[in-house]
């Protein structure tokens, strides 16, 4: 099977973006600062045009890893169409979270972590850098944005 032919920087910024309004699941990475190892588990998220919103358990260990480095990585579609993600995360507890936040959350979601009995946080994660690619012919110009920004959304 032919590959289909690569993207423009502009096309996979606009199929990214898509993607980022459209999905909803997304395996999230951290680390711990003191180098335990990694953790990387699924988790649903919501994209506002700036950042998404994801949510976990305080006391797992991808909530304290969060709260610790305010780092994480985010990866989100299919190995041979993938969006990777570096962001910088800022805790949310659900009492912070404006409430029109937490319903769209919920709604697109499923999950409304105000009303489950383990204590749940919110993580706005900032993207600094996405890249993505769909196969082999598009790895060679992967970010779509650095330091914050979309130089090909132009």
């Amino acid at each position: 099977m032919t590959p289909p032919p690569a993207r423009s920087a502009a096309q996979r910024t606009k199929d990214t973006l898509h993607r980022l309004e459209n999905d909803v699941d997304a395996w999230v990475a951290t680390a711990a600062p003191d180098g335990a190892e990694p953790c990387l588990v699924p988790l649903p998220f919501v994209w506002d045009g700036t950042s998404l919103l994801i949510a976990t358990e305080a006391d797992s260990p991808t909530g304290r890893n969060l709260v610790a480095t305010g780092r994480a990585r985010i990866g989100i579609g299919l190995a041979r169409d993938v969006v990777l993600i570096e962001g910088a995360a800022q805790a949310v507890t659900p009492e912070e979270l404006p409430e029109e936040d937490a319903e769209v959350f919920a709604g697109k979601t499923g999950l409304d972590p105000r009303r489950l009995a383990d204590r749940y946080l919110y993580f706005r994660v900032v993207p600094q850098r996405v890249q993505a690619w769909r196969d082999g012919d598009e790895r060679d110009a992967t970010d779509l944005m650095r330091a914050g920004r979309w130089p090909s959304a132009g």
